[in-house]
């Protein structure tokens, strides 16, 4: 399962560009930005994001600033994108397989 995240999708004025704003947030105060071509080398949530969207093939930059996420287009093709962010904290999808109680305790114990 994981968490649930609730995306609205928002045109903008420039050619290009479309909003996300979630119903979390994924970055505090800071501007996250990322490039398509620039290795993105951290873990946390804006880093994994970004590196999911630009691996579309349809993004070539990515802005993160609380909870908006702003996509640079590589073309007019933005379908599937939303999913992409929707699906940002869902861990378990068919042929993922689920640990047992045992296996996650003893993650916590060791």
């Amino acid at each position: 399962m994981g968490q649930l995240v609730t995306v609205i999708e928002k045109p903008s004025s420039r050619l290009g560009i479309v909003r996300y704003v979630m119903n979390r947030a994924l970055s505090g105060m800071g501007h996250e930005r990322y490039t398509e071509g620039t290795e993105i080398m951290g873990d946390r949530p804006t880093d994994e994001l970004a590196r999911r969207l630009i691996d579309t093939g349809k993004v070539t930059g990515v802005s993160i600033n609380g909870n908006v996420v702003t996509v640079e287009l590589s073309g007019a093709d933005h379908e599937g994108l939303r999913d992409v962010i929707e699906d940002l904290y869902t861990y378990y999808v068919p042929g993922v397989e689920i640990p047992s109680d045992e296996e996650l305790m003893a993650q916590v114990e060791g």
